[in-house]
């Protein structure tokens, strides 16, 4: 029912293929999703909705802020809802896992920069690329 209500909001008409997107997205295990995250997980469920239609529905959602869609290094998109809060993003580029992250002591440094350029800052969207530590021979005894 929250979901008629979201799509009604965003002035969306409720169908199908639109409901089961919003539901995997609110309810998925992981937050950030691509296409064909969205994709494999109605096959899995038993949904007869295409890829193509997949990518349109995203597209719609994004236009009625309803998801926000993250361009990440390696060239493909993820979709997450949007839920106006802000947070910024790690990713690591071995394993694509994305992280969230918020930190005060970045932010307050972000509006410090801008305003030394006099510049008042409205919006921005970090991204870290990370990798895992490699271990230490040392500490492991391995040396």
């Amino acid at each position: 029912m929250v979901q008629r209500q979201e799509l009604r909001k965003a002035g969306l008409k409720v169908t199908l293929p639109r409901l089961k997107i919003l539901e995997i997205l609110e309810n998925g295990g992981m937050r950030h999703l691509s296409a064909e995250n969205i994709y494999r997980e109605l096959l899995d469920l038993g949904e007869d909705i295409g890829l193509a239609t997949v990518y349109r529905v995203l597209t719609q959602f994004e236009a009625a802020g309803l998801v926000k869609r993250h361009n990440f290094e390696g060239g493909h998109s993820v979709f997450e809802l949007d839920d106006g809060g802000h947070h910024d993003h790690m990713v690591c580029i071995e394993s694509g896992d994305v992280v969230e992250f918020m930190n005060d002591e970045i932010e307050k440094l972000q509006h410090d920069i801008a305003k030394s350029h006099n510049f008042e800052l409205i919006g921005h969207n970090m991204v870290l690329y990370v990798r895992p530590l490699k271990k230490d021979a040392k500490k492991d005894g391995n040396s």
